[in-house]
């Protein structure tokens, strides 16, 4: 069991919200109960009620948390020294396919996990949820359009509506992957994704 009594005040909020992170990756938001949460995290009541109004606050902390983590990963990303864009992002949706295919097929993507658990329990979650994909889709849309502009990838659409399109395919590949537990789902969704984009030789 963790223990936060080592941590600083300041460091023990980012402890509770990592464990729960953690614990409601593998279970789900309802599934889990704060005791659970704060038993593993070596935290009293009190402190949770210190920094958490309730758990569905909790709840959006922990998203918007993961999103700012997920964010930071997918702008270094884009930004790998050596690769040209459609390169970069091929390498995305390569980590994708890596961090949702262990643990029999159960993933670590929490807009995969929680998205349609908690879009319908809460509308501050399903408000952190919609930002922080808006921002995934944002970044991918640029991207795209950056690969158009040097050269190595061309589309038959606009970058944003290509940039939702295929992020709506990987989550639902994702929630497949769970379902059929095979990656067979993402490797249709790299063929589909190769289609729409039109990489240059």
């Amino acid at each position: 069991m963790a223990t936060a009594t080592h941590l600083h005040s300041n460091d023990v909020r980012d402890h509770i919200l990592a464990t729960g992170q953690r614990i409601m990756a593998a279970k789900g938001f309802s599934a889990v109960g704060l005791n659970e949460i704060l038993k593993d995290a070596g935290v009293p009541k009190g402190s949770f009620y210190h920094y958490f109004g309730s758990k569905e606050a909790f709840g959006a902390d922990i998203l918007a948390r993961y999103f700012e983590d997920y964010l930071a990963e997918l702008d270094s990303t884009l930004h790998l020294p050596g690769l040209n864009m459609a390169q970069r992002l091929m390498k995305y949706w390569q980590v994708w396919r890596e961090s949702q295919s262990f643990s029999d097929c159960q993933g670590k993507c929490l807009a995969v996990k929680l998205g349609a658990e908690v879009a319908d329990l809460s509308d501050s979650m399903r408000l952190t949820l919609k930002s922080g994909t808006a921002g995934i889709i944002g970044r991918l849309a640029e991207a795209l359009e950056k690969g158009i502009v040097e050269g190595s990838l061309t589309l038959d659409d606009e970058p944003a509506r290509v940039a939702e399109s295929l992020y709506q395919l990987w989550v639902g590949a994702s929630v497949m992957v769970k379902i059929v537990r095979t990656t067979e789902p993402f490797d249709s969704a790299l063929r589909m994704t190769q289609k729409i984009i039109h990489i240059a030789a």
